[in-house]
């Protein structure tokens, strides 16, 4: 299973404000995701990406039934309870806690988040959806409190179809979310500029434009 092994960059955890989260996709790793960070307005916060054992969360698509990406989704969780523990215990309030992650790192991230629903920073999903080859809605519980969280994605994406998206962002609403999504015709499995603004406003706060 996973082991909880953490690239930290930023401000050290112990002297930040607020921490993020950084959730790498399949076949990339943790420090591939922290180069982001170059490019986030990210002054004085902790940065933490926790490194996944073989370069994957989980071995098959998010929309394969559960069962067949366990015990590794399960462990997965599992590691990101964890990191927001060591935050929290470290002084920082989850309303000051921020997630962020990639393709497989923002299904997982969105997971996460959902399962554990209550007043964060703010959440960025770079490409992803809830997971499973049907959405379990008891699976989902708590209050995010008007939490903002961004989804973009493209318009087709090989391994995120816009209608899971939707569906997704759906729960998130119906958890108390405020959510964003931007789907981008043909752009591809990647981030643009434009989706790094929408990630840099939730993290800075900055005013939204739905």
């Amino acid at each position: 299973m996973h082991k909880k092994n953490i690239l930290r960059a930023g401000t050290e955890l112990s002297k930040a404000e607020k921490a993020l989260v950084m959730v790498h996709g399949r076949g990339a790793n943790a420090e591939d995701i922290l180069t982001l960070s170059q490019h986030l307005d990210v002054d004085g916060f902790a940065l933490l990406a926790p490194d996944a054992t073989n370069n994957t969360w989980y071995p098959y698509s998010f929309m394969a039934p559960v069962i067949q990406n366990e015990p590794w989704l399960s462990s997965a969780l599992a590691v990101l309870k964890e990191v927001e523990e060591e935050i929290v215990k470290a002084g920082i309030s989850h309303e000051n806690i921020y997630f962020l992650g990639f393709s497989q790192g923002a299904c997982l991230t969105l997971e996460y988040i959902s399962r554990n629903a209550k007043k964060y920073g703010g959440a960025i999903a770079f490409t992803g959806g809830l997971i499973g080859e049907e959405i379990n809605r008891e699976n989902y519980k708590g209050d995010f409190d008007e939490t903002r969280i961004f989804i973009g994605t493209s318009d087709p994406d090989p391994h995120v179809p816009t209608w899971r998206v939707q569906e997704s962002t759906e729960i998130l609403k119906e958890l108390n979310a405020s959510v964003k999504v931007k789907i981008y015709p043909n752009m591809g499995h990647t981030i643009s500029a434009d989706e790094i603004n929408e990630a840099n406003a939730i993290l800075t706060g900055k005013a939204d434009s739905h």
